[in-house]
């Protein structure tokens, strides 16, 4: 039995992971983070990289530390009942509702958008994505051979293409950075701001999704070991975390450095076709096209394959693999059609409140070893966190809804009683509560079965 991986298993299996990280959402943020931050733009990116690749990567290994199959089994110890609700939520968002539908929809937009009449935009999102989900579904079908699809072909092309742009961009920058005065709440803010802008790529929440595949891609390769999985779980994470981040500052260097010869732009899709543009023409067009089009792709094949199993595993007599895929291929397709402002704008209440639960539960999740998995701990912890969550989830709705005086009143009172709600960062303080009190609980149980 192996008890390692060898170092070109390790590169495969963080080529798998960066691939499956790496998509949609992580291509558009950053640039525009970068545009909007101006001169503040290393303070930002630094918070970017928190949220955009630490607490991913931490998703993984604290899935491997705390020696959780999946999901479901990593937030058990609160209770089966919470660990379907939050497994569900999850992945829906991370599947079908909202990231899934916005591959295909950025890849639209991108790529395929600045060559169609704005008369056929609908038609042309239309038959863009039935291509796009019938290939992903095609490839999802196949699980078992997903490594080397993803690890051996789409990514090396990926990164390659995406490197032509970004090497362009530091031989000859568009602009000097201290050049460009911050914008909005990145003049005081900048490195809050980088860190809430983390939250858009779902990343936390997919490392939570993907380290089911990337467990079982390890098993496979002869690990059966649990502390043995999770060494190596931390340095496939390791390759992949360097990755992202040198790519993640380099595309909000080209996000920053655009300013000194493209306008502002509020989407971050619209900066990388006009820098593209601006390097290479319509050559620069097509190259963006096939970037875009293949990071899509395989963060969508990624994103089928897990919710997929991951349903099987939850609601085991319901319907097999192949169904679960299908079902959630379709559901895609037709949300991807209502475009992508409206996918990222729905999106967005339901990351406030998931983010607070994700990041609560991958730290009890490394501190397993130490707390045991207490369900005391986890329980009152939790129960303490749902709480601003909530406050956040309400706080993010449109404007028309938070006027009513009853929900204003409720924010009001958050704001001013609640450290760092405003930040949107509330939830820490009570979840550091909750810990505290489950410490006090679990002991004092001990103490008293102890009859101490």
């Amino acid at each position: 039995m192996n008890e390692k991986l060898t170092l070109r298993e390790n590169l495969l299996i963080g080529s798998l992971l960066f691939g499956l990280f790496f998509g949609a959402g992580n291509i558009i943020f950053p640039v525009q983070m970068g545009q909007a931050a101006g001169s503040n733009y290393i303070n930002a990116t630094i918070g970017f990289l928190i949220t955009g690749v630490g607490l991913p990567m931490l998703g993984v290994i604290a899935s491997g530390i705390s020696r959780s199959d999946n999901l479901y089994d990593m937030a058990k110890p609160v209770s089966s009942a919470y660990a379907v609700f939050f497994t569900c939520v999850l992945y829906l968002t991370i599947g079908p509702l909202f990231a899934i539908p916005r591959t295909a929809t950025v890849a639209f937009e991108v790529g395929i958008h600045p060559f169609i009449n704005d008369d056929y935009l609908s038609l042309g999102l239309f038959i863009f994505s039935f291509v796009f989900f019938v290939l992903t579904l095609y490839y999802s079908l196949r699980p078992g051979r997903i490594i080397d699809w993803i690890g051996k072909y789409l990514n090396p092309a990926f990164v390659v293409l995406l490197s032509i742009l970004l090497l362009a961009t530091f031989i000859n920058p568009m602009g000097n950075p201290s050049d460009f005065l911050p914008q909005g709440n990145y003049i005081n803010r900048s490195f809050v701001t980088g860190v809430l802008d983390g939250y858009n790529t779902m990343d936390a929440l997919a490392g939570l999704a993907f380290a089911i595949v990337i467990v079982s891609n390890i098993e496979k390769l002869g690990i059966k070991e649990p502390s043995s999985i999770a060494k190596q779980t931390v340095k496939s994470s390791i390759i992949a975390t360097i990755g992202m981040a040198i790519i993640y500052a380099s595309l909000s260097y080209l996000g920053v450095t655009s300013l000194g010869s493209l306008s502002r732009a509020d989407n971050g899709g619209l900066i990388l076709s006009m820098a593209s543009n601006h390097h290479f023409g319509l050559f620069g067009q097509v190259l963006l096209s096939a970037i875009v089009t293949v990071a899509c792709f395989k963060t969508a094949i990624g994103l089928i394959t897990s919710c997929a199993e991951m349903f099987t595993v939850i609601f085991p007599k319901s319907l097999p693999y192949k169904n679960f895929a299908i079902l959630f291929t379709l559901v895609s397709f037709t949300i991807a059609n209502f475009g992508l402002n409206t996918i990222i704008q729905l999106s967005i209440p339901v990351l406030m409140f998931s983010y607070p639960l994700a990041i609560v539960l991958i730290i009890l999740s490394l501190m397993a070893p130490i707390i045991k998995k207490n369900g005391t701990i986890y329980k009152w912890t939790i129960g303490f966190t749902i709480v601003p969550a909530l406050l956040d989830f309400v706080n993010s709705l449109p404007d028309p809804i938070k006027e009513y005086k009853k929900i204003e009143q409720i924010l009001d009172f958050a704001d001013s009683y609640l450290p760092l709600f405003d930040y949107g960062f509330g939830w820490i303080s009570l979840a550091a509560i909750g810990f505290i009190i489950g410490l006090i609980h679990a002991r004092y149980k001990i103490m008293k079965d102890n009859n101490i």
